[in-house]
């Protein structure tokens, strides 16, 4: 019970992370017009669960995980170097390494314990989210399937969490559409399980795009 709580806490929006800054591009898609309605914002996380930085993020928290599990660090490093390698701009690159960081020295204020430490130790400085959620579940002994099916839902919460706030629908719209995708994130979680990071890839290029020019965007709410 403790270690679902725990879990909860990790990757509740009160958790001091700053997730609630980033939009992860879709304030950009609502300013260019790509998402108008429910329909388009569901069918737009989709696909970044599916074929974007969702799946990506799954795939390596649960490689993290391992190596972190295994007290394996040069691995566990190697893994963050290609996950903040894999960033396609600077504001999605600021949105993995700040919540990343903000959650390792969360978490470790809140939850020490050595093998965290030892974490933390062989990531001193930038790491990616999903590398910092992995890691830190596998050095409290925390299940890995659980924590990936809670990892891809807390994702698509602060996306739905964002649309909100940047487009035209309400909370009854934003609960339909976790509602919708979360079968799709179950299943994701466990596919995460079988991929090798040579199954890395995205083909969110209108998001890649559009996170770039949302650096320069006239009038933002979010930082991505």
């Amino acid at each position: 019970m403790i270690e679902r709580i725990r879990l909860m806490a990790w990757l509740s929006p009160t958790y001091p992370v700053g997730a609630y800054a980033y939009s992860h591009g879709l304030e950009w898609a609502v300013e260019a017009g790509d998402v108008a309605d429910e329909a388009g914002i569901a069918g737009w996380l989709g696909d970044v669960m599916e074929h974007g930085a969702g799946r990506n993020d799954l795939i390596l928290a649960a490689h993290a995980h391992r190596a972190a599990a295994a007290g394996t660090m040069p691995e566990l490093v190697a893994i963050d170097d290609l996950a903040l390698a894999l960033a396609p701009s600077r504001e999605l690159h600021l949105e993995t390494s700040q919540q990343g960081r903000s959650f390792l020295d969360a978490t470790l204020a809140a939850w020490p314990c050595p093998p965290l430490d030892a974490v933390a130790e062989a990531l001193p400085e930038a790491v990616a989210y999903p590398v910092a959620v992995g890691a830190a579940a596998a050095a409290h002994g925390m299940d890995r399937p659980a924590l990936l099916a809670a990892y891809g839902l807390a994702f698509i919460q602060n996306l739905v969490s964002a649309a909100l706030r940047a487009a035209p629908i309400g909370q009854a719209a934003g609960t339909r559409i976790i509602a919708a995708l979360s079968p799709r994130i179950a299943a994701l979680a466990e596919q995460a399980e079988a991929c090798s990071l040579d199954d890395l890839g995205s083909a969110t290029l209108r998001l890649d795009l559009g996170s770039f020019r949302h650096e320069t965007q006239y009038s933002r709410i979010f930082r991505s």
